[in-house]
């Protein structure tokens, strides 16, 4: 007799994984190759805009915490938008958010074609992208726990080299050492909070970190697709999602402070990796291979877990609604995996070779990169108005792993997000990524509300 396929995902993800993952998901590859750039832009203030966003963003996190303790069995907040809000908003959300999960993978695998050009450059970048993409989607369909150790060891890796920078930073700090060069130095925590202002390059700059560093931390959402198959979501979710805090202050402000306090970060040149001139200071004459090591397991590590939530937020979209193209997805392999989704999705990816190959469909592509920012946002800000629906409705538990401050902390994350919504405007290529975001949300929101009001 013919073994059924099971019918729930497998809780086959540890506290271990879980945590790594959501580590992972708040660490990208911009803190690596970005931080010249975010830190020239208004210099040691930029470390506040780091916190302000931090915290907005952790209290996000408390908001799906409180949803996802709930409901542990969800397979994703797309099912909480359209309980709490409307099928045809869930619908928005749920395509929408899989598309700013397709593009970015596109994007991601593009960018380790071109990192494994700097050990091999004899390989063509489409070979990398094609293996990469099967490699990854055979760990995605294989027992989810083996996608949860995968990630445990790219976030392993992420976190050394971070906790490497801080800790020879402090170690230069307590020795006197002294950076060679024209604008050399001694290394000192002087270095940050001498002639401090909070807007050193203009008001406008400082503003326009607000973006730059918010869809830095953009990935921080991906444990609230994990509930469902993690183990004891109940007791490993609060203690995940209150870390997050703890990590945007040891992983980005920690960081970013001990590279002003090396380098004066008047001299930082915005286009070069900081990690990779502290290195260099200390003579690691292999500096820039370590950190472009680094940087491609970043980017395994993303593109690992965009497959990953790209499935099953297509798996969650087909429990949602009914159809024949719904119901394709909505089976599962004989080891609890959306196989269907997962492949659908990383199929798509594989596109991106062929992608840029053609000038005015690359060309289009970059820009509709770009405008999964603004509908990140609107994403986002429908996952604040689910949670403020929950909060009103008889599901509400009092007794729950509750967002601390609601009545105040909800209205002013989702005001927090108008306002980085606002300063995409300041600067013309954000600008554009945003009327683009526009087109779409006002189009695709357009068609979501006529499916379900027919």
């Amino acid at each position: 007799m013919a073994e059924e396929a099971p019918t729930k995902l497998a809780r086959g993800l540890s506290k271990r994984h879980v945590t790594m993952i959501a580590i992972g998901g708040t660490i990208g590859t911009g803190l690596f190759l970005g931080a010249g750039s975010s830190i020239s832009l208004t210099g040691p203030s930029i470390l506040i805009v780091y916190l302000i966003t931090g915290l907005f963003l952790y209290l996000m996190m408390r908001a799906i915490g409180e949803l996802l303790y709930a409901d542990p069995a969800s397979n994703s907040f797309v099912g909480f938008v359209s309980k709490y809000v409307g099928p045809e908003a869930g619908y928005f959300v749920g395509w929408s958010y899989w598309v700013t999960l397709l593009l970015p993978a596109m994007a991601e695998l593009t960018a380790i074609g071109q990192y494994v050009q700097y050990w091999f450059p004899g390989i063509p970048i489409w070979v990398t992208e094609i293996l990469v993409i099967v490699m990854l989607t055979l760990v995605n369909l294989t027992a989810v726990r083996f996608f949860g150790e995968a990630e445990f060891w790219f976030a392993s890796i992420k976190i050394i080299a971070i906790l490497a920078i801080i800790v020879t930073g402090l170690v230069m700090v307590l020795t006197g050492f002294k950076t060679p060069g024209v604008h050399g130095g001694i290394v000192s925590f002087n270095n940050v909070f001498t002639h401090f202002e909070f807007f050193p390059k203009g008001t406008i700059n400082f503003l326009m970190a607000f973006p730059m560093v918010f869809f830095a931390f953009v990935g921080i959402e991906f444990v609230g697709m994990m509930s469902a198959e993690t183990q004891q979501p109940r007791a490993v979710m609060p203690r995940v999602i209150n870390q997050v805090l703890f990590r945007i202050l040891i992983f980005y402000v920690g960081a970013l402070f001990i590279i002003m306090t090396i380098i004066n970060w008047r001299y930082l040149p915005a286009d070069q990796s900081p990690f990779v001139w502290v290195f260099k200071l200390v003579g690691l004459k292999w500096a820039a291979a370590a950190v472009n090591f680094v940087v491609l397991t970043a980017a395994l590590s993303a593109l690992n877990t965009l497959i990953y939530s790209a499935g099953r937020d297509v798996y969650a979209l087909a429990l949602e609604n009914t159809g024949k193209w719904e119901k394709h997805f909505a089976t599962l392999s004989m080891n609890a995996i959306p196989a269907r989704a997962v492949l659908f999705s990383a199929s798509l990816m594989l596109l991106t070779p062929v992608i840029h190959l053609l000038p005015f469909i690359s060309s289009a592509f970059e820009f509709l990169a770009s405008a999964t920012s603004a509908i990140t946002l609107v994403i986002y800000g429908l996952i604040m108005w689910a949670h403020r629906k929950y909060r009103q409705s008889a599901d509400y538990l009092a007794d729950g792993f509750k967002m601390p401050g609601y009545k105040v902390t909800s209205p002013l994350t989702m005001l927090f997000f108008v306002f980085i919504f606002g300063t995409l405007f300041l600067d013309q290529t954000n600008m554009i990524a945003a009327l683009g975001g526009l087109v779409w949300i006002i189009g695709f929101g357009w068609l979501a509300a006529r499916k379900f009001k027919a």
